[in-house]
């Protein structure tokens, strides 16, 4: 009979994450991710069976813990007209402060899609899935901030925030001040397009 799992799960997942979303799946060595969780390799193979399983599980996190949740305004029934200001503010903030893992370290999955794991298919999907459901959240912000308008320039105008907000995790690693122009234009193309 094997031994009980003594350690919370999801308490080291999310410490896992963090070490995944600063340094990247490539640069994380075991090491790093032992002294973050406070778990031996053994502990961390015979949970996750893999680096690779506890990075799959970090991410699922992300999505479950960090970006679905800034989402969330944007699956109400009805969705407010301001949400994807908000939403935008919401970001803003974020990218200001240099304590935040936004600013600091960008979005784990777009920097996971400018790293060599995006060769992989799982990654890909993964990350791709995440752009999508980004994209349907953005473009429900979009319709309801401007109801009446033209469904297609609404659509239009979806792709471009969602392609500034894209970039501005892209860039805040590297260029905090571009990171926040890529927010302020998406807020500019609102404002101009209302």
């Amino acid at each position: 009979m094997g031994r009980a799992q003594s350690f919370d799960t999801a308490a080291a997942v999310r410490c896992a994450r963090q070490v995944f979303w600063e340094t990247g799946y490539e640069d994380t060595a075991i090491p790093a991710l032992e002294s973050a969780t406070g778990l031996n390799r053994s502990s961390i193979y015979n949970a996750f069976g893999s680096k690779r399983g506890l990075f799959d599980a970090a991410v699922d996190s992300y999505l479950d813990e960090v970006i679905r949740p800034l989402l969330l305004p944007f699956t109400a029934s009805p969705v407010a007209p301001d949400a994807i200001v908000e939403y935008l503010g919401r970001l803003r903030s974020a990218f200001l402060n240099a304590d935040s893992s936004a600013s600091a370290n960008g979005c784990l999955l777009i920097n996971s899609a400018n790293a060599p794991i995006a060769r992989d298919a799982a990654v890909r999907e993964t990350v791709a899935a995440y752009r999508e459901e980004l994209r349907a959240a953005i473009g429900r912000g979009v319709a309801a901030h401007r109801p009446g308008h033209d469904p297609n320039a609404n659509a239009r105008l979806a792709d471009a925030c969602t392609a500034m907000i894209v970039a501005a995790f892209a860039l805040t690693r590297v260029d905090n001040a571009a990171a926040l122009q890529c927010i302020d234009t998406a807020v500019q193309l609102l404002d101009h397009h209302t």
